[in-house]
């Protein structure tokens, strides 16, 4: 009988209904949280967030982020700050897509949208330059034709509700407020709900009505 236990694996399952997407006619729904592209965020004003701090590629462990800050111009800054982005690239090849980056924006300016349909057939199109990376004035992502698939276009506008079910930082004791900037096009954006009784939620602090943790 030993011999024919193997055949009894594939009866078991041949009359089942299967569970392969038929891609791309069926598309899988994504969780809230989904890590996709990067998207470099502005003010409501037009300025640009990234203030060239290079905290995000200084955490990434893949090292996939290059970037270099430089002074603002005295009569047309481009950021709040003393500097500004002047160079940001993201090897998406080498990206794990941790997230990692985005909990260590101090303005949240760098932020994963829900896109992750996208390829390449030369490696250089895979890095991501400041200039598809950043949005535009009306704050609607840049696409780069050619990389990312038009069917989910949309998904791009979409940023993860992972970053937004607490603060920027990943604070679980702030959840549901708002502790970011607004954003251009879009205004500020809702923090995402976070279920009762989350794994995150149990032994948390509890806070005061300012929003300061208490002990």
């Amino acid at each position: 009988m030993g011999k024919f236990s193997g055949f009894a694996v594939t009866l078991r399952h041949m009359f089942r209904k299967p569970v392969t997407t038929q891609y791309p006619k069926e598309v899988r729904e994504k969780p809230v949280r989904f890590h996709g592209r990067h998207v470099l965020n502005r003010y409501p004003d037009g300025m640009e967030k990234c203030i060239g701090c290079e905290l995000c590629a200084a955490v990434c462990p893949a090292k996939c982020i290059y970037v270099r800050g430089k002074d603002n111009p005295p009569g047309n800054p481009v950021s709040p700050g003393e500097r500004y982005g002047y160079v940001y690239e993201i090897n998406l090849l080498r990206c794990i897509f941790c997230g990692l980056c985005v909990e260590a924006c101090p303005t949240t300016a760098i932020t994963m949208s829900n896109m992750f349909e996208f390829s390449v057939t030369d490696r250089n199109q895979a890095i991501f330059t400041k200039e598809h990376l950043l949005v535009g004035e009306d704050g609607k992502p840049n696409r780069k034709l050619g990389v990312e698939a038009d069917v989910t276009a949309d998904a791009l506008e979409e940023a993860g509700g992972w970053m937004r079910a607490t603060a920027p930082g990943g604070n679980a004791n702030f959840k549901e407020e708002v502790l970011w900037s607004p954003e251009a096009g879009v205004g500020t954006r809702l923090p995402e709900g976070v279920a009762d009784n989350h794994p995150r939620d149990i032994g948390a602090d509890t806070r005061s009505p300012e929003g300061r943790v208490e002990q």
